[in-house]
């Protein structure tokens, strides 16, 4: 079997290009593709300035049916080549992103999430006529219901100040130093994407080595940012013109110099501690009160590593879960003990041990 060569631009119809691929090799596809806008003419400022918007021939279907017919053919084509714990992201506006999801669900992707990217600084609704379109859509769908998609959870959740991140997403659209421009000065591509929002992508569905296909790359966003994370990529581009400036772009990204950084490593990964280590490595000791963050509740550690309180006996997220009369309960997290005067949730100690094995 030829070995699938990766971190390149591949020059064709991505319908095309995807069929040749190896099926089952790609861990995650983002796909931006055209948003078949249907625009009437053009659009001007109230200063009669031209509006610099999506009009290229890509963008251009002659119905809804030949638009269909085109997102189910490149969405079963990547759905083949996703791994089967793969999954995929695709982009787009109010014009497109309905029919793209009935499509990938008539298919069998199970979707997962959709994200709104709230943009800060949208275009405004010039003519007055409807509200300013100030967000897009994003839909994030693993290959089947079965599949066990990557969510880097503890990643998103450091991102965003140790609070669990939404799926609102506030982000300036692309301008400044990051836009590319052609050589008279204009926008070298009409939807160039945001670094950022890639990243994010990245970030939360993805590890280092992982692969990630881009069928509609344009100015290359996908490539750059994870050429920077570590991650291999694999895009597909009909346009001579933007593989040219895409190519320039990614040679110009610097990766992370330590690999090792373009990850948060995941709780639910690392090695399983055992309350009852804990107790035998004397970092809690038989007879410790455990309570707790509101010290409303209390138990009792026994040499066992299990909890007792009242006549309740059992395991620290056991009896976390009867003290609340709750259904369960993260003990690692519920219980504190005190240390200095200081409650200390008791997951300190199962980071210790955990330190200790890496």
């Amino acid at each position: 079997m030829a070995v699938l060569q990766t971190d390149r631009i591949v020059h064709g119809d991505c319908i095309e290009v995807m069929a040749s691929l190896p099926a089952g090799s790609v861990h995650l596809v983002f796909a931006d593709p055209p948003y078949n806008l249907q625009l009437g003419g053009e659009l001007h400022r109230p200063d009669n300035s031209r509006v610099d918007g999506v009009d290229d021939a890509w963008d251009r279907f002659e119905s809804f049916a030949a638009y269909d017919r085109f997102t189910r053919d490149w969405l079963a084509a990547a759905r083949r080549v996703l791994k089967p714990d793969g999954a995929l992201w695709v982009i787009g506006t109010y014009h497109n992103i309905f029919r793209v999801g009935a499509a990938l669900q008539d298919l069998g992707f199970w979707i997962v999430n959709d994200v709104v990217w709230r943009k800060t600084n949208p275009m405004p609704n010039f003519r007055g006529t409807r509200f300013a379109n100030a967000h897009e859509t994003l839909i994030w769908a693993a290959r089947s219901e079965a599949a066990r998609y990557r969510f880097n959870y503890d990643a998103m959740k450091a991102a965003n100040d140790d609070l669990q991140m939404r799926s609102d997403w506030l982000l300036p659209i692309c301008v400044g130093r990051e836009r590319l421009k052609d050589a008279d000065g204009r926008k070298l591509h009409p939807t160039q994407k945001p670094e950022a929002l890639l990243s994010r992508i990245l970030l939360a569905t993805t590890r280092p080595g992982d692969l990630v296909l881009d069928p509609f790359f344009g100015s290359g966003t996908t490539g750059a940012v994870a050429r920077r994370l570590h991650r291999r990529w694999l895009g597909i581009e009909r346009d001579a013109g933007y593989i040219a400036a895409a190519q320039r772009r990614i040679e110009a990204a610097t990766p992370l110099i330590d690999a090792g950084l373009a990850a948060t490593p995941s709780k639910r990964e690392q090695p399983r501690i055992p309350f009852g280590w804990v107790v035998e490595r004397g970092l809690i000791a038989p007879g410790d009160v455990l309570f707790d963050r509101r010290r409303r509740y209390s138990a009792r550690v026994r040499a066992d590593g299990s909890l007792i309180h009242a006549d309740m006996t059992g395991s620290i997220h056991k009896v976390g879960a009867h003290v609340q009369g709750a259904p369960s309960c993260n003990g690692w997290v519920f219980w504190h003990v005190e240390r200095d005067g200081e409650a200390v949730p008791i997951d300190r100690f199962r980071e210790t041990l955990r330190a200790e094995l890496a």
